[in-house]
């Protein structure tokens, strides 16, 4: 090769690194753009349940004050089947650009800890913005049990190993999952009687055809009012305004804690721009007044947190439940 062929060379390598340079230094900026000029279009927030359920009716709670906020229309994108699999799976897929969220609930954790073939993970394939909202479970028995307390249902159980029958809404649903927990961590050994939904698992327990069920606020609250159910215990760790006068399970068995939660999250390498706007306006509208009474009235408490904090809660709930389910010996694969 001669010095002009050499020379020929080294300009054209020069120039196609220049010009990657200039594109590399172009795209970051571009990037940054993007996301302080979002949104810029409108965005869907993926519930991978029903029309109507809690995670619905979260996910348009949400939308309607983000609308507000910033003029873009905010649609609400109902993916439900296999458990939330389906929507779930859309949303890890979907462009990590902000327009894509989903509404993650502790059913998710449990369905992650139940399959073990998932095309999807939750810590890896999503981005957490903020935890939405928490809603403790109820302890419930049947009137004619010779409890007042955890206390004493638990010691009344011992006596009768076995004997005693728990309601849930099936196999892997938190309320069965947090009878479980309670028995690992008591020592007792209830009697597991699923049913298609904690509806019918109230009505029995009310009939007296198993003795206790662990169930969400709303759905236990006017059995509780009329007496037809006595409230033993909360399943969060501090007392609840939700269900004024019930101590936590926690009082009787440190450390016993087993909430239903709703969060909303991105898919992974969405710009952190992205999530920090998302996040504060998020909380910002958590905060107002009117907000805060359409959750309390579905039976939650709104929280509003930090992306870390949410990711942080994840995790614990993950490793929490995993433990669970494995205890039980649930297994959906």
């Amino acid at each position: 090769m001669n010095r002009q062929e050499s020379g020929t060379r080294h300009f054209a390598l020069i120039s196609v690194f220049s010009v990657l340079s200039v594109a590399n230094g172009l795209a970051v900026p571009s990037a940054v753009a993007a996301a302080q000029a979002y949104p810029t279009k409108p965005i869907r927030i993926i519930a991978s349940t029903t029309p109507g359920s809690g995670p619905d009716i979260m996910a348009r709670l949400i939308g309607h004050k983000l609308t507000e906020a910033w003029g873009q229309q905010v649609v609400v994108d109902n993916r439900a089947g296999a458990s939330g699999i389906i929507g779930t799976e859309i949303a890890a897929r979907a462009a990590p650009d902000g327009y894509t969220l989903l509404i993650l609930t502790s059913s998710h954790v449990i369905v992650a800890a139940l399959y073990e073939k998932l095309n999807y993970e939750l810590l890896r394939d999503f981005a957490p913005i903020s935890l939405l909202a928490s809603t403790p479970f109820v302890l419930t028995v049947h009137p004619s049990v010779p409890a007042a307390s955890v206390k004493e249902l638990v010691a009344y159980a011992k006596s009768k190993p076995r004997e005693l029958h728990y309601g849930s809404g099936g196999p892997g649903t938190p309320p069965h999952l947090a009878t479980e927990i309670f028995k690992n961590m008591t020592g007792i050994d209830l009697v597991h009687v699923p049913y298609k939904g904690i509806t019918p698992a109230l009505i029995d327990t009310v009939a007296g055809q198993v003795q206790l069920t662990i169930a969400v606020v709303p759905a236990v609250l006017p059995f509780i009012k009329t007496g037809k159910l006595k409230a033993l215990g909360v399943t969060s760790l501090k007392r609840t305004p939700l269900v004024s006068g019930v101590p936590p399970i926690a009082e009787s068995v440190p450390g016993y804690e087993v909430i239903g939660w709703y969060s909303l999250v991105a898919p992974a390498k969405t710009p952190h721009e992205i999530i920090s706007r998302l996040n504060a306006e998020v909380v910002r509208a958590l905060k107002a007044s009117e907000l805060q009474e359409r959750i309390s009235g579905l039976g939650a408490e709104p929280i509003g947190s930090a992306p870390q904090e949410l990711g942080a809660h994840m995790r614990a709930e993950i490793e929490k439940l995993q433990k669970a389910v494995k205890a039980t010996g649930l297994r959906r694969d």
